[in-house]
């Protein structure tokens, strides 16, 4: 009996020791142990879409839509609740830019407004947050910033601002009032979390409305930032993010670049390249995430501290489908943004948010191809210009439009009805001249000759550099040959004639015609610069209709209201909502249908491969010359080479005959 009474008294001992202690170590445990909810490019999508009219926030189980920032905002929620760790909510960067929402960026902030309203922590300026200029996104953030503590901490660590410009002067002077910081460390439960922010090579490379904002070197930002969150503010977890993304080819995939060049990274929350991944990328004991684009994935990472590594603990990527509720206060607050775009913005071209314009009976989708989006939205371009031109000569030749610019597909849904908030999301992006929201239209003119270099943009430096510079086409119809040699690939080009006939274009240099071309600003803005991106081989200087160079862009502009004073600016979605006006009421409901013809490629653009020798070399430029020249300067000194090698060994094989 004693015996037993013993052995209770130890166990007894040894459970109070457990349950005072184990309290302490969960907590330990629970200190290292970090959860991060990530988004990136998001884009001003705060409504699910695919397309908006079907969307149904206060139900579920009814839709196919996807994305919505009620939804997510419920997912943060959820996560939040079901975690006894730190949880972090982070964006890395492109919140801004998508959709009918950024039109009043400057004025209300929504999108910055509703980050804080759903509990991100911090975010970072990717590359569409310049896209209304210095001076613009400084509006955003003064709109944006009521009270202390109703948005996220914003970062951004390798902006350089001019000593030369003042465009840039207001802000940089809320970056030096740390309204954007370059570094964080938020205190969570007393783990220590570093954050910083970088924009990356390639999206400052097509960010031309930040300047004079220029860009440091995202690697050496990183390497300095990194040691003064470890050794100076004693982080426990350093996370990046990162607007440079992951690419396809190694050598170009610069968060993966970013892990292996600077140690002490514990997760980089890439963004960008809209990537989806279903599961991190670890690069040097650095974990990767993204989540790609348009708010249709939250990634929810788990991770662990484990002395000085970060341990994987679990990864999930999340479907932001009809499966998730909205919350219904995020919802409240869209409801009353809808109602300030209804009255500010788009009352004044006869609009309304969910109204519908157009009807179609299939999906009108974009591809870094020739595609059925694509022709429709450069069809509307060189509709708008010459809807108003009264002069045959001045009649518009070619019409292009960059694939990078075109964003979301316009989606038939369960009813067919295109509503104005979805052609509007088909092309969103822009700025003027006049610092409105939206491209101007342009018209320049171009030589035969110019127009085949600007084809070449397509052929040659397309494959180099990425979607921005494939170019869709109306007015125009051409052949090339991949095979052929760089920057002289197009072999065959047709113009459109009065009577909708294609004939073949001569040029040749001998052909001095001028030819009337449109794009919108930016588009225009590139054709301009390529010159010097391949070393004067595709200059192009755009020209007035006399044939003088245009030296300011800006005097190119399509004039929409010439009766008023200045310029008013033709913008490129108002075009695009015009033409598609124009369209035939086929069943008589009163809203246009789109044509059969965009439901894919036309043979607009057409890829010969070919290595017959003709096909090569058939009206060749210099380049092509020189390269065959080469070529056979190389078969000739080798076959000299081989000849004198082979003489050689005959005269050692040669039998020596007696004397």
């Amino acid at each position: 009996m004693r015996a037993d009474v013993e052995k209770r008294t130890r166990f007894t001992l040894v459970l109070a020791a457990f349950l005072t202690l184990a309290p302490a170590a969960t907590l330990q445990a629970a200190e290292q142990a970090l959860t991060i909810v990530h988004t990136n490019d998001l884009h001003s999508h705060l409504l699910g879409y695919g397309p908006t009219l079907d969307f149904t926030p206060a139900t579920t189980g009814d839709d196919l839509t996807v994305g919505g920032w009620a939804r997510i905002g419920t997912i943060i929620h959820r996560v939040r609740s079901e975690r006894w760790n730190p949880v972090l909510v982070l964006d890395a960067g492109d919140f801004l830019m998508g959709t009918l929402f950024h039109l009043r960026a400057r004025e209300e902030a929504f999108e910055l407004r509703l980050l804080g309203k759903m509990g991100y922590d911090a975010a970072g300026l990717g590359n569409h947050e310049f896209d209304l200029k210095p001076g613009g996104l400084a509006r955003i953030l003064t709109a944006g910033a009521p009270a202390p503590g109703s948005r996220p901490v914003l970062l951004l660590a390798n902006a350089v601002f001019s000593s030369a410009a003042d465009e840039d002067d207001s802000l940089e002077a809320l970056f030096l009032q740390g309204v954007v910081k370059p570094y964080t460390v938020l205190d969570c439960d007393g783990l220590r979390v570093g954050l910083f922010s970088l924009m990356g090579r390639e999206a400052a490379e097509v960010a031309p409305f930040a300047d004079p904002v220029s860009f440091g070197d995202p690697v050496e930002t990183a390497r300095r930032l990194v040691r003064t969150l470890r050794e100076e503010e004693r982080a426990d977890f350093v996370v990046c993010l990162s607007h440079g993304g992951l690419w396809a080819k190694a050598s170009k995939s610069e968060d993966e670049i970013l892990a292996r060049k600077v140690p002490g990274l514990d997760v980089i929350v890439s963004g960008h390249t809209h990537t989806a991944l279903d599961q991190p990328r670890v690069v040097g004991g650095t974990l990767i995430v993204q989540a790609g684009e348009n708010g249709k994935r939250v990634g929810v990472l788990d991770v662990r501290r484990e002395g000085t590594a970060t341990r994987l603990e679990r990864y999930e990527s999340v479907v932001v489908d009809d499966s998730i509720p909205s919350d219904p206060e995020v919802t409240g607050l869209i409801e009353a943004f809808i109602d300030s775009l209804d009255r500010n913005v788009l009352a004044a071209h006869g609009l309304e948010f969910f109204q519908p314009v157009a009807e179609t009976d299939f999906d009108i989708v974009a591809a870094e191809a020739e595609c059925g989006l694509g022709n429709l939205v450069a069809d509307a371009l060189r509709w708008s210009v010459d809807s108003g031109e009264t002069d045959p000569a001045a009649r518009v030749a070619l019409a292009v439009e960059s694939i990078g610019l075109i964003r979301d597909p316009v989606i038939r849904g369960k009813t067919g009805l295109i509503a104005a908030c979805d052609l509007f999301d088909a092309f969103p992006l822009g700025i003027g001249v006049d610092d409105t929201p939206g491209y101007p239209v342009l018209s320049v003119y171009l030589t035969a000759a110019e127009i085949k270099k600007a084809l070449e943009v397509l052929t040659s430096v397309y494959p180099l550099k990425g979607a921005d510079y494939f170019l869709q086409v109306s007015g125009l119809r051409f052949t090339y040959n991949p095979r052929r040699m760089i920057f002289d690939r197009v072999t065959d080009i047709r113009l459109e004639d009065a009577k909708g006939e294609f004939r073949p274009l001569d040029y040749s240099r001998r052909n001095r015609t001028l030819y009337r071309v449109v794009a919108n600003y930016y588009n225009a803005s590139f054709l301009k610069i390529i010159g010097s991106y391949t070393k004067n081989v595709l200059r192009i200087v755009p020209k007035d209709r006399a044939g003088r160079p245009i030296e300011d862009l800006a005097a190119a502009r399509i004039d929409a209201d010439p009766d008023r004073p200045g310029v008013q600016e033709l913008k490129e979605w108002v075009a695009l909502f015009e033409y598609v006006r124009t369209f035939r009421d086929e069943d008589g409901d009163g809203l246009a249908e789109i044509p059969a013809r965009y439901r894919g490629p036309e043979g607009r653009i057409v890829a010969r491969p070919s290595l017959s020798p003709v096909a090569l070399l058939r009206r060749g430029n210099w380049l092509t010359w020189i390269a065959f020249g080469a070529v056979v300067v190389v078969l000739a000194f080798i076959f000299l080479v081989s000849t004198k090698i082979v003489r050689r060994l005959r005269r050692r094989r040669r039998p020596i005959r007696p004397s």
